[in-house]
């Protein structure tokens, strides 16, 4: 039996990458975006003059836990804060990051990739990662 998993592509990741800074430029925010394929590799990513690297890497593991575990980031907390045991094997997980700003990126209803942005509040980077997905015409959860 075959398995067939689909990505995002790498104009479609430029594109959103580009996007999501326009719209936090045009909202005075600083931010870094990232974006990852289906299985949480980075395809592009970005930070503004003067986000931190450490920005950009949670932008990363942003992307990677919307994209590897198929629901935003948001939604991965509210699942993980349900029990203590839970929230403690999160805490032992590499890359796995509750931060709200990672959603994941889907085509006919598969996740085929992952946003994460990261450096403003987590609404208005929650609402950076929206846009950018919305300007490829792809489905923003």
């Amino acid at each position: 039996m075959i398995h067939t998993v689909s990505h995002v592509s790498l104009k479609a990741s430029s594109e959103m990458v580009t996007r999501a800074l326009a719209h936090a430029a045009e909202n005075g925010w600083s931010i870094a975006v990232s974006v990852v394929d289906a299985d949480g590799a980075t395809i592009a990513s970005a930070r503004m003059d003067g986000v931190s690297s450490q920005i950009l890497g949670f932008a990363d593991d942003k992307a990677f836990t919307a994209s590897t575990m198929r629901k935003t980031t948001e939604a991965y907390f509210e699942r993980m804060d349900q029990s203590a045991s839970l929230r403690l094997g999160l805490a032992n997980r590499n890359r796995l990051l509750v931060w709200g700003g990672g959603l994941p990126i889907k085509y006919k209803g598969a996740v085929i990739g992952g946003i994460g942005v990261s450096g403003a509040q987590d609404f208005e980077d929650v609402a950076c990662a929206q846009v950018a997905i919305r300007n490829v015409d792809l489905e923003v959860e």
